[in-house]
């Protein structure tokens, strides 16, 4: 069976893309990045909880300040890329549930009473939200650069408050010169899929 989706947007989203490591200047405009939560903010989460928390780091203040955080060998792309974000997930997400799961709000207090619940909950839904949002800055023609090569600890406290916990970040731009590495090897069907 072959796939619903164009071979070309296969390709845009999949097969020809990759992790960035150097960018052109061309900046990435506030409209993009709408456009781009716009369509991956759909992506399924458990209880709709979309517990994804977004920080642009826009400033070239701010930007030094983040590239102090990075390991060593992320600092150059970091310093360079026209956007980068910070993808963290928001450990109080429950207080945003009676609206976002209106047919069952009681969920806030059932199911996430208790911080380390939700700790877990929000970091397994908020890198599943990095996931999309990936795909969705391919999606707008872009190229992502994420990287978990970083101070968490520092991020968080340069960034963020206790309630935010730091899963990447992301450069985001468009591809510059000797932007990728050569393609790493893929697992095939059956070392992945197993039929019970």
């Amino acid at each position: 069976m072959s796939l619903v989706l164009d071979p070309a947007a296969q390709d845009l989203l999949f097969r020809e893309a990759r992790t960035a490591n150097t960018f052109t200047d061309e900046p990435v405009t506030d409209e993009q990045v709408q456009a781009i939560y716009d369509l991956v903010k759909f992506g399924p989460t458990a209880f709709n909880q979309s517990p994804l928390r977004i920080t642009l780091v826009r400033s070239p203040e701010a930007r030094e300040r983040l590239v102090q955080h990075m390991a060593e060998g992320n600092r150059p792309k970091t310093a360079s890329a026209p956007l980068v974000a910070i993808l963290s997930a928001d450990n109080e997400f429950h207080e945003e549930l009676p609206a976002l799961f209106p047919h069952f709000p009681q969920a806030k207090d059932a199911f996430f009473a208790e911080r380390p619940v939700r700790e877990g909950a929000a970091a397994l839904n908020a890198t599943l939200q990095a996931a999309y949002f990936i795909i969705g800055v391919r999606a707008a023609g872009l190229a992502a650069g994420p990287m978990t090569g970083l101070d968490f600890a520092g991020v968080q406290k340069e960034f963020l408050d206790d309630d935010h916990t730091p899963l990447m970040v992301i450069n985001i731009g468009k591809p510059g010169d000797d932007a990728w590495f050569p393609r790493s090897p893929r697992l095939e069907h059956d070392q992945v899929i197993t039929t019970i």
